[in-house]
């Protein structure tokens, strides 16, 4: 049961318990099902990388990232999600290239000057830290009264 104010906070109660949520804090059901959804994949990709099982872990990437990247586009309007989305996004992808160039056997290959293939899984990780870096850092500064980020 819950009840919605005028000024756009909803009581809820669950059993004995009440909590307050902003109506522009709530998550969209259709985005949380589509993020379980790519959880899904996202655990069977790693599964398949885990056992060595190549096309089960090769075929799970495009399923996860695409996912990814449509949550993170859904949620362009609101900056702490899409910040959080998108350094997720980047995660699932320097971990599919890490995953891929092991099951190649390029991970302790020199690309360049002593930095492996494996290494270069660094630029999308370091690229989500980023996204992050720049939300609390500077987003969330400039807007401590908007309750969305």
């Amino acid at each position: 049961m819950s009840h919605l104010s005028r000024d756009g906070w909803l009581c809820c109660f669950y059993g004995k318990s009440v909590f307050w949520l902003h109506e522009r804090l709530s998550y969209p059901l259709k985005y949380r099902k589509m993020e379980n959804l790519h959880i899904v994949f996202w655990i069977f990709k790693d599964i398949g990388w885990c056992l060595i099982w190549k096309p089960m872990g090769i075929l799970m990437i495009f399923p996860t990232l695409i996912i990814s990247i449509i949550i993170a586009y859904r949620t362009r309007q609101m900056m702490a999600e899409l910040c959080h989305n998108l350094a997720i996004t980047l995660w699932i992808l320097a971990n599919s290239y890490w995953m891929s160039v092991e099951f190649l056997g390029l991970d302790a290959t020199t690309a360049y000057q002593g930095v492996t293939f494996k290494h270069l899984a660094l630029i999308p990780f370091l690229s989500g830290v980023a996204c992050l870096a720049y939300y609390y850092l500077y987003w969330s500064r400039l807007h401590p009264d908007d309750l969305a980020d």
